[in-house]
Parts: structure tokens; C-alpha cells; sequence
């Protein structure tokens, strides 16, 4: 017997000497030193104490609710009712969607008793709900940091994959697109198309969320830089060129992002399916189905509706001189008389009526007759007013001193 107590005591004072190595490592002093009766910092998530806690884990799926996920756990309806009117004021419970990710913590004891639900909103802010004694719920958030980034390079296969290649995020290309929407018809980007970009991205949990914001950019194509600065003078943020003229014309060059152009407007097209000499007033997009078809300015949806030649689709008038048609959709996602904004999708990309495979017909009208977009000029959009110059030049020199230092 005595030598089972010197063999534990023995073992005790090893174990000692471990955690005071160990405590050293993590450079804790004396007053950190924890003992065999205390607990080490707890793990916390969303606010909550995460370690003693049972989590199960999923992921909202199409036409659950709130009681639908709860009904697992055995949380009656009654108390359904009462958390949802409980959190109204903080979240409405009937806004959340599907595919988007939960938690539910559970005591660990025998009962194993729902304490909290975790609702994740968007990949920074979450809900809490309490499911104990108190029924409620507070809005929480995830750390973030912002990380500015310079990529330079040259285009040799597509701007996607260049990008992707240097360590940029492939979703630059996006951000690229929506700045050069007015002015490049990414479609058409061609080897030695050179750029130059100054970007911040947001990152949460470690992990990149949305989109880089492009903060200055310069695009060479077919031998003409086009350079963009970020600016908000008071109407919202916007890109302009060097002299404060936005970048943002009246109208997108294409209807759908990085698509290809697999029919021109062409008087004199033989028709694929008809096989017969027709004019094509129109263009083209091929894109896979299902791709969003986006508005390509400001409007009014004048025309929603199915024809055996047209297929699914949607006319906008824009203004007294310019409509805009879009074919051959799977799917509308707008009615008559409805308010559009430019980029705002309107449909997907389908091949209904006649059609040989999935794009979208983009017809343009000026003073009621067909023209071919691409080779109209648009006026640009409001510049940097006169009392802006300033501080627009000064914001100019900021940007690219920043980007200089990021070589």
C-alpha cells in the first residue's frame, strides 16, 4: 500500500513539473498557474460558454422554419410561439433561408436540454436565441479585418484565370467586371491586356467574405489604359477616371457577366433553326442555364411574357429614346410594370422558343428602331462636381500612394 502512495505521489509531482514547463512555454507567470482545481480559460462562440456544451449542426433546408428545426429537440410549439414573438423586435424569425448554417448547444448532462440556438444571418453577423428559461434572442457579429492587396499582370489566357494564378482571388474578376461594366466588354479582353489593381477584401474567421472592393485600377486594352479611382461625393461610391469623369455610362455593355458572344447583329444571319436567310437584330450571349441575366440600365419592364419564337422574355424601356429586349429565358424574375436597376438580374439564361441552346438575345432599340448596342457611344454619368475636385485629387494621390507602398 505505501508504495502506491509514493508511486501517486511520485506521478503528482511529475505532473507538476509538466505543467509548470508547459505554463512557462505559454509564457504565464506564477499568478497564471493553474492547479489541479482550477479550469483552464473556457472556449467561447457566439457569446456563449462552448466547451461544456452538446452542439449539433446543420444547415436550413427549402421550406423549413424555425419549428421545423426546433421539433428535433423537442421544443413544443407553444414555446416556438413565444421565442419567435420573444426576438420580433431583434429578428424576424420568418426571414431565415434556406442553406443557411445553425447550431444548436445542449447541456451535457442526462437531459440533455436545448440551451441555445445559433442562426448564421451571412458569414459575419449571426442571431442567439436563448432557448432556457429566458425565451429571446440578441444579435451578434464575427471579428473582421480588412486586408489591402496590389496585383499586377498580364492578360495571356483569361482575366480569371491570370488572376487566380498570381494569388488573387479569383472573385477580383467580378469586382473588375462591375468597374469596367461601361467601359470593357470583358468578352472581348485579348493576350497583353495588361492591369493593374489596388483592392481590399474582408476577411472573417479567417476565411475571405463577398467580394474584393476594387479601391483604384488601371486597365489596358487593345493599347488604352483606363484607369478608375473609388469616390463618394456625397451620392454614394462611385468610380471615376483621373480627370473625375465616372466611369459608369448609361447603359452595361452585356447583359450577362463573362458570357461569349455566339451571334452578332447581322442584317443578312442565316437562321440555325429556320434555315433561312433572316435578320438577326440582335446579340447573342451564350451562357450556361440558369446564369442571371442582368438589366443593363435603369427602367421600366414593359413586356413579361412567353411567345413560341421568343421564348421567355422581357422588355425594359429605359427612357424616351431606348428599350431593351432580352430572349429566351428559363425563368423571369420580373412583371409589368415593375422599377428595374441596372444590374439587377431579371431572368436566367434559358433556351426557350427558338433556340439551339442556352443564351440570352439581347435586342436593343434606339427611337424605335433595332441598332447594335455595341456600336452605339453613350454620354457618361454625372462627373465630380466642380466643389469636389479637391478632395477628389487629394483621394486620387492617397490611393496611389498607398498601392506604391503595397510593391
Amino acid at each position: 500500500m505505501n508504495r502506491i502512495f509514493v508511486f501517486l505521489g511520485c506521478l503528482f509531482a511529475l505532473s507538476g513539473c509538466l505543467n509548470d514547463e508547459t505554463n512557462t512555454q505559454n509564457g504565464r507567470n506564477n499568478g497564471d498557474f493553474i492547479g489541479p482545481h482550477q479550469d483552464p480559460d473556457p472556449e467561447i462562440r457566439f457569446g456563449v460558454v462552448w466547451g461544456s456544451l452538446v452542439v449539433d449542426s446543420g444547415r436550413v433546408k427549402e421550406g423549413q422554419s424555425l419549428s421545423h428545426i426546433l421539433d428535433a429537440y423537442k421544443f413544443g410549439s407553444g414555446k416556438v410561439a413565444t421565442l419567435a414573438a420573444n426576438a420580433k423586435d431583434v429578428y424576424d424569425v420568418r426571414k431565415m433561408r434556406a442553406n443557411s448554417r445553425w447550431w444548436i448547444a445542449s447541456t451535457s448532462d442526462s437531459l440533455n436540454i436545448p440551451a441555445w440556438l445559433i442562426y448564421e444571418r451571412n458569414a459575419i453577423d449571426y442571431v442567439v436565441f436563448s432557448l432556457g428559461d429566458t425565451l429571446g434572442a440578441r444579435l451578434g457579429s464575427h471579428p473582421v479585418d480588412t486586408l489591402y492587396h496590389r496585383v499586377q499582370g498580364e492578360i495571356s489566357r483569361s482575366l480569371y484565370l491570370d488572376l487566380e494564378a498570381l494569388g488573387a482571388p479569383s472573385s477580383l474578376s467580378i469586382s473588375m467586371a462591375g468597374v469596367y461594366a461601361w467601359t470593357i466588354d470583358f468578352t472581348h479582353v485579348q493576350k497583353g491586356d495588361v492591369f493593374d489593381v489596388y483592392y481590399s477584401h474582408i476577411i472573417s474567421n479567417g476565411k475571405p467574405v463577398g467580394i474584393p472592393v476594387i479601391l483604384s485600377s488601371s486597365f489596358t486594352h487593345h493599347g488604352e489604359p483606363l484607369q478608375a479611382y473609388l469616390f463618394n461625393q456625397g451620392d454614394g461610391e462611385d468610380y471615376f477616371d483621373p480627370q473625375g469623369a465616372s466611369l459608369r455610362k448609361a447603359f452595361l455593355k452585356s447583359p450577362v457577366e463573362f458570357s461569349r458572344i455566339s451571334s452578332s447583329f447581322n442584317k443578312k444571319r442565316f437562321h440555325p433553326v429556320l434555315k433561312t436567310i433572316k435578320p438577326h437584330l440582335g446579340t447573342d450571349y451564350a451562357a450556361a442555364t440558369g446564369t442571371p441575366i442582368l438589366a443593363v440600365g435603369d427602367g421600366v419592364i414593359i413586356k413579361s411574357a412567353y411567345t413560341n419564337n421568343n421564348g421567355n422574355y422581357v422588355k425594359i424601356r429605359h427612357n424616351n429614346t431606348y428599350e431593351t429586349q432580352y430572349l429566351h429565358m428559363s425563368k423571369r424574375k420580373c412583371a409589368v410594370g415593375d422599377r428595374v436597376r441596372q444590374g439587377q438580374t431579371i431572368g436566367l439564361v434559358g433556351s426557350t422558343g427558338l433556340a439551339t441552346g442556352p443564351h440570352v438575345c439581347f435586342r436593343f432599340w434606339k427611337n424605335g428602331v433595332q441598332v447594335d448596342h455595341r456600336q452605339e457611344k453613350f454620354p457618361p454619368s454625372a462627373p465630380v462636381r466642380d466643389e469636389n475636385m479637391k478632395a477628389f485629387a487629394k483621394e486620387v494621390l492617397r490611393l496611389e500612394k498607398e498601392a506604391n507602398n503595397l510593391n
